[in-house]
């Protein structure tokens, strides 16, 4: 196994010091930015849309993981991609053609990535898998920061491990929601690869710290 990624949310970052928080992870340990865009419609919030993604590329020094929480997310994809992207995920909930979703990601020069809500099977990807190259798991339920770990996830964590190796397929698996130092290390026991953290990290004394923290919490 690879090594185990942090992936600091900007959604919890301080919007009127954005460039301070992107210089933060940037000179931080860690491995991803995690952009969490939101429409008001799929989830109930609405959080930031393309002129601050374009933003945020402009400064990143690092991979730009983009999580899409919005209705018809085909329509965007191209957009997502000459903003900078590098994985761009779609909520199996929103997608009606999710193989096409797919292709259509990776026709465009990026990873591809599909969510999943709390409530929803991971054997609904069974057909999809070896097409995958990121389950992000909703470890909350998704459209505000701040909530707290769904206890479930440690299971479903393990069930899409089986699935991954069943089926020969290299997606990584990422965790979205109330990560934290107490929760990491269990998280990629049972077979995590990414971690997303956001209130953890950005509203600590020292989020740099607590990155670090985290990384080495989870080797």
């Amino acid at each position: 196994m690879g090594k185990r990624l942090v992936a600091p949310s900007l959604l919890a970052a301080d919007f009127a010091n954005l460039q301070r928080d992107i210089e933060i992870v940037n000179n931080s340990k860690a491995d991803w930015f995690h952009l969490d865009v939101m429409d008001g419609v799929f989830v109930p919030n609405i959080s930031f849309g393309m002129p601050v993604v374009k933003s945020i590329a402009k400064h990143a020094k690092k991979t730009l993981d983009v999580h899409l929480m919005i209705v018809d997310p085909d329509r965007y994809v191209k957009t997502f991609a000459d903003l900078g992207a590098d994985n761009l995920t779609v909520h199996y909930e929103a997608c009606n053609h999710l193989h096409r979703t797919l292709q259509s990601i990776k026709s465009e020069g990026m990873k591809a990535g599909v969510a999943l809500n709390p409530h929803t099977s991971i054997g609904l990807l069974e057909d999809t898998i070896q097409d995958i190259d990121l389950v992000c798991l909703m470890s909350v339920n998704p459209g505000f920061g701040g909530q707290s770990f769904i206890e479930n996830t440690y299971q479903k964590v393990a069930a899409l491990k089986n699935l991954i190796e069943k089926k020969n397929s290299n997606a990584l698996i990422e965790i979205d929601g109330g990560v934290n130092a107490t929760n990491a290390k269990r998280l990629v026991d049972s077979g995590a690869d990414v971690l997303v953290a956001g209130s953890f990290v950005f509203k600590s004394e020292n989020p740099e710290a607590t990155i670090l923290d985290l990384k080495e919490r989870i080797g």
